[in-house]
């Protein structure tokens, strides 16, 4: 996961978080390298205690984070380098989109109003910036929450459940965006329940369930690394319950399971096996197949897969 002869941008190193006798996250440890690296895990996972500890806002029961090689905790100098959007809102309706850009700017130390310009822009709301927040849809809202994050102009974006509220344009925008500000070397951790928009995203995925790591990478590399459950391929052909017959008998396959429909969904430990036998198998025995896809092949599925372990 970490770039041989790099150094991590932000490390996690066993953290551990609990609150009385609950433990939200346990012995958690792992590298953040530029580019976009997801953050997934169901509700109540450990995600957002785990986001608090990496800006600074908590501090680990147990373990260290450090950003750029120092401490977060109490560390100044480090805040003016992030840019943090937290998962709940926090504006005022009354107050005008450009009004709230120029004071997130502000408390950064952010005085210019190019700056102010730029990130209205970035977000293109340019339109809107002179309307009252409390106008704004809600994924208005949270783009112009994101201008605020980015009026400094931070190296290290922590962005907890930044799509809530997006309409389709507005998720084509906002990860275009992102792709955007990670090409000009930034380093993004994005935590979201939207696994579809993560898997277009992300460079690497961290999966949080019930507060430990289970699994960092790429998600396709997850997957296959999950070789104790098999894959699952559906088939459509015009012959199904002679295709399920044969197909049974072949070493890579595990099992079959006929629909009513008469679709297939075989159960394989070795699909590039399967792959290669299934059309052999098919014309062999004269049998046109009309559909042949892996069931697995999304980040959900991997998802799906760690969460039930």
């Amino acid at each position: 996961m970490t770039t041989i002869g790099a150094a991590p941008v932000i490390r996690v190193e066993h953290v551990s978080r609990w609150f009385g006798s609950v433990v939200a996250v346990s012995d958690v440890t792992f590298d953040v390298m530029p580019g976009i690296t997801g953050l997934l895990g169901p509700n109540g996972a450990g995600k957002t205690t785990l986001l608090r500890m990496m800006t600074g806002l908590a501090k680990p029961s147990d373990g260290a984070v450090t950003v750029l090689g120092e401490p977060i905790r109490r560390n100044p100098s480090l805040y003016g380098r992030m840019g943090v959007m937290s998962e709940h809102e926090t504006v005022y309706g009354f107050m005008k989109g450009r009004e709230f850009v120029r004071m997130m700017g502000r408390l950064r130390g952010v005085m210019d109003e190019a700056a102010v310009d730029k990130a209205i822009d970035l977000v293109d709301l340019a339109d809107a910036a002179d309307r009252p927040l409390g106008t704004y849809s809600r994924g208005m809202r949270q783009r112009m929450r994101l201008a605020g994050t980015l009026v400094h102009d931070p190296e290290i974006m922590i962005l907890d459940e930044p799509l809530n509220g997006a309409d389709p344009r507005q998720r084509v925008h906002f990860q275009s965006l992102l792709r955007k500000l990670a090409g000009e070397g930034r380093t993004i951790v994005l935590s979201s329940h939207i696994l579809e928009e993560v898997e277009q995203l992300a460079d690497t995925v961290l999966l949080i369930v019930n507060g430990k790591l289970a699994a960092s990478g790429d998600f396709r590399a997850i997957r296959v690394a999950l070789d104790e459950r098999p894959y699952h391929v559906l088939v459509v052909s015009d012959s199904p319950r002679e295709l399920a017959a044969a197909v049974v008998k072949l070493e890579s396959v595990d099992a079959v399971n006929v629909d009513p429909d008469g679709t297939l969904v075989i159960l394989s430990r070795n699909v590039r096996d399967l792959q290669i036998e299934l059309p052999r198998l098919a014309q062999s025995a004269s049998i046109s197949l009309r559909r042949v896809e892996p069931l697995d092949d999304s980040l959900e599925s991997v998802f799906g897969y760690l969460v039930e372990r």
